[in-house]
Parts: C-alpha cells; sequence; structure tokens
C-alpha cells in the first residue's frame, strides 16, 4: 500500500509541474499555458466560424470564433503582424484574440484550472490586453468570471447565464442574467491603447469549488463604456483585444500548492483509481470532447488528457489500447470508423506529447457495447465515450 501511494504521489507532483514551462514567476500559476506557448499547430487561418482547438488547455465556450496568434503563424495569424492588427506577445511568442464589444457580438476565452479554488481564500488574477488598431472602438468591462461547471451557449453574442426553473410538473421556464465576474477592469478606465499591453487585474475571495474561468466581456454593448477613437482605423466591426499572460495566483491558501494532496486527488479520476490499476482494468475517460459527428479532439479535454499523460509517464512500462465507443445513432458502417479515428486521435495526441508510440494501441467498437440506453439523450451521452485498458504493466 506504502508503494502505492508513492506512486500516487508521484503522478500527482507530475500532474502539477508538467505544464509550467515559462517564468519562473508562474510556479503557483493555476493556469495550464498562461502565455499560450504551448499549442498542437502552428495557426494558420482566421476562421470566423471555426473553434479554437490548437492552443493547449484553451478554448472557445460560445460559437463566437477566439483567434490564436503566433511568431510560427501564417501571415493572417503572425506575430507581430496579423490579419487583425499588429502586436509583439507581452511573453514568448503567441498570444489569442477576441472580440469583446460594441457591437453585442461576443467572444470568449475559457479554460480548466488546475486545481479548485479553496472556500474564503484570496485569489490574485491578472492578465494583459492590446487593443487591436483596426477596432472601430474601445471598451472598459473586460473581466474573468469563474464557475463550478462549465458554462457555454451556441450563440455568438454575449454569454449568458440561464437557469432553468421548473414552474409545475410538467412546464418549466429559462430565465437569463448576465454574469457577474469576480475580477473586472474599472468601467471607468477604457482599455484603448494599441501600442503597450494593458494589465487587468484585481483579488476576490473563492466561494470553493470553482474551476472554470472564462475571459471576455459580459455586459451589452450598452453598459460596456463604448469609445470611438480617431486614431483607429475602423476596419474591424467592433473592439478586438489580444489577450496574454494570464495568472490566478492563491494570496493565503493552507500551503505552496494551494491544497493538501488529499484535496487534489479528489479532482484527478485517473490518480484515485491507483489502487486498482492492473492488467486488463478498462476506464472511462470522462472529459473528451470532439467536434460533432468528426474526430477532432476538443481543447475541453485537455484536463483530462493530461491526467491520462501523467500516469503513463509515472508508469513507464504500462501499455494501454485507447477504445472508442459511438452511441446507437447512424449506420454500423459510419460508428465503427468514427470510433476508431477518435480513438486514433488520442493516441495521436499521446504521441505528440513525447509518450512512445509503442505503447500504445487503439480500436473502434462503434455502437456494439452501449453501457446504457440509446432511447434518451442521457443514455447516448454515456455511449459516446473514451476508455482505456491496462495491457500490460
Amino acid at each position: 500500500m506504502k508503494i502505492r501511494w508513492m506512486m500516487l504521489a508521484a503522478v500527482l507532483s507530475f500532474f502539477r509541474t508538467t505544464m509550467s514551462q515559462e517564468a519562473p514567476a508562474l510556479a503557483s500559476n493555476l493556469v495550464f499555458n498562461p502565455s499560450f506557448e504551448d499549442y498542437i499547430e502552428c495557426p494558420r487561418k482566421i476562421d470566423a466560424y471555426g473553434t479554437l482547438t490548437i492552443v493547449d488547455a484553451w478554448f472557445q465556450p460560445t460559437a463566437g470564433s477566439a483567434d490564436y496568434y503566433n511568431v510560427c503563424g501564417s501571415r493572417d495569424c503572425g506575430v507581430p503582424k496579423n490579419k487583425l492588427g499588429v502586436q509583439d506577445a507581452h511573453f514568448g511568442n503567441g498570444f489569442c484574440g477576441i472580440y469583446c464589444s460594441k457591437t453585442d457580438y461576443r467572444e470568449y476565452l475559457q479554460t480548466q484550472l488546475k486545481e479548485p479554488l479553496q472556500a474564503n481564500r484570496m485569489y490574485r488574477v491578472s492578465f494583459y490586453v492590446s487593443l487591436s488598431e483596426y477596432s472601430s472602438g474601445a471598451v472598459a468591462t473586460i473581466g474573468a468570471l469563474f464557475t463550478d461547471d462549465r458554462v457555454g451557449d451556441t450563440v455568438r453574442s454575449v454569454l449568458m447565464n440561464k437557469e432553468v426553473r421548473q414552474i409545475t410538473k410538467d412546464v418549466s421556464q429559462t430565465v437569463a442574467s448576465y454574469f457577474v465576474p469576480q475580477v473586472v477592469n474599472d468601467y471607468e478606465r477604457v482599455l484603448t491603447d494599441t501600442k503597450a499591453w494593458m494589465q487587468i487585474s484585481g483579488v476576490f475571495t473563492a466561494k470553493g469549488g470553482e474551476r472554470f474561468m472564462t475571459i471576455g466581456n459580459f455586459n451589452p454593448a450598452a453598459h460596456s463604456n463604448v469609445v470611438d477613437l480617431d486614431s483607429l482605423t475602423y476596419l474591424l466591426p467592433g473592439a478586438y483585444y489580444y489577450i496574454d499572460d494570464v495568472s490566478v495566483v492563491c494570496l493565503d491558501c493552507i500551503d505552496e500548492h494551494q491544497a493538501t494532496d488529499s484535496s487534489v486527488a479528489d479532482t484527478l479520476t485517473i490518480a484515485n483509481a491507483v489502487d486498482t490499476f492492473k492488467v486488463g482494468s478498462t476506464f472511462v475517460l470522462q472529459n473528451i470532447f470532439f467536434d460533432y459527428d468528426k474526430a477532432v479532439l476538443l481543447q475541453q479535454s485537455y484536463f483530462e488528457l493530461q491526467q491520462l499523460l501523467s500516469l503513463l509517464n509515472s508508469y513507464p512500462s504500462m501499455r494501454i489500447e485507447i477504445r472508442g465507443h459511438t452511441d446507437g445513432h447512424g449506420s454500423v458502417d459510419y460508428n465503427q470508423r468514427l470510433s476508431e479515428n477518435r480513438a486514433k486521435a488520442v493516441v495521436d495526441y499521446l504521441v505528440s506529447k513525447g509518450i512512445d508510440a509503442k505503447r500504445l494501441h487503439f480500436k473502434g467498437f462503434g455502437k456494439t457495447q452501449p453501457i446504457d440506453s440509446n432511447s434518451t439523450e442521457e443514455g447516448r451521452a454515456r455511449n459516446r465515450r473514451v476508455e482505456f485498458k491496462i495491457l500490460s504493466m
């Protein structure tokens, strides 16, 4: 048992440090890839209807398409010059960009934190923004929202808090309200600088359990303090901001790692199963997401994939099989191909992060092994899953 706990500690230690590849000052930062330096591939185009899928740990929670820029990018997505403006990175070689107002069109950035926030502890939040000179205005109310669960919508407008209220047994009503970010730039301080980076920062007390951070403008245009500037070129339809160097740091947590090992372990579903690791065991990867009807991994999968990477690095002789499953919709042949391609996408990701391909196998089962009914959406969601099976230790 002692050896197993030592292995668990190794998994946790690796998980905490593996992605801290930037400035030493960020050692206690709870944000993965805070300066957008780690990416799957160099950015090639600005896609008005695309999905942010190439930046490690970051994703877009709405249909508003966030953009990625890097020194290695194409002419559209380069640094410092790109299709939507000119700016050097605040740190390193990359940054992201989002529309924040003038109209009610919105784009947001979202990430899952390394650890949930602790109740009644104070956290300092900081990130940097720079206005594109091609914008048609500037705003003030850019902020950071912290939530227990993922928030998102299919809209391309202001992200709203939508609560379903049960009126009667058979009647429900959806009530929408504006989110109130815990940290937001001062309303009187319009973010107008197109040359330098402007810091947005603040301190707040966590209620406990917040795991997701979303950055953007949560106010309607009428309440965003929109300002028109003669210096802008007005080539873009709204206020467009580059975002870089994001930090969330606890100021008064219990210890230097924000929490005890046991509380961190509660958030690591794979690590929790360390005592059951044996040849033949199969585990469901709980939060692996793909584009609809495609085998393209979405960055919402990042947290779970990092746990699997940590496990494989902690057990260097472990060999696993990634197993893809679909729900009951569609033909047998289609679902078989989709499940195989999705399992292969996970293997390809692990190989891209340094895992020896000889340790990894993949297999698709299509819709042949459901674990729930296909007659309900909840059941179909459970059936659409990715698992890994331990082949050898």
